[in-house]
């Protein structure tokens, strides 16, 4: 399914999630943005790797990215709990803490995406 053919239905979408009319709007327009410039088929290919690995048969090929970032969540918690290397700088703490912010980001974005379109395959 094109995306093209999927703009009613999100239009829907943002209406229902974002009730002031100028919010609804805004998104849409970033949205569109997104479609114009081909982002979204980017999305929806990276989703694509992500959930061809999340059924995969190894577990280690199903697991690898959580584990990842609970290292990397692990080595910020230290780092402020003060059990890390005194070596370590302020620029790589800041580095791995944007890490972690991208994963949760990514990990919070790609479960509404499985939501919005577990909607839109019942429909």
């Amino acid at each position: 399914m094109s995306w093209m053919s999927a703009i009613p239905l999100l239009g829907k979408v943002i209406d229902k999630v974002f009730p002031d009319a100028e919010n609804a709007g805004q998104v849409k327009v970033v949205l569109a943005e997104m479609m114009l410039n081909g982002e979204l088929d980017k999305l929806a290919r990276q989703a694509g790797v992500i959930e061809t690995e999340a059924k995969g048969e190894s577990w280690l090929q199903r697991n690898w990215r959580p584990l990842v970032m609970l290292v990397f969540t692990a080595l910020v918690v230290c780092r402020w709990l003060g059990w890390s290397s005194p070596e370590l700088t302020p620029e790589l703490e800041m580095k791995l803490f944007s890490i972690v912010q991208l994963g949760i980001g990514g990990y919070i974005a790609s479960r509404g995406m499985e939501k919005i379109m577990g909607n839109f395959k019942k429909h």
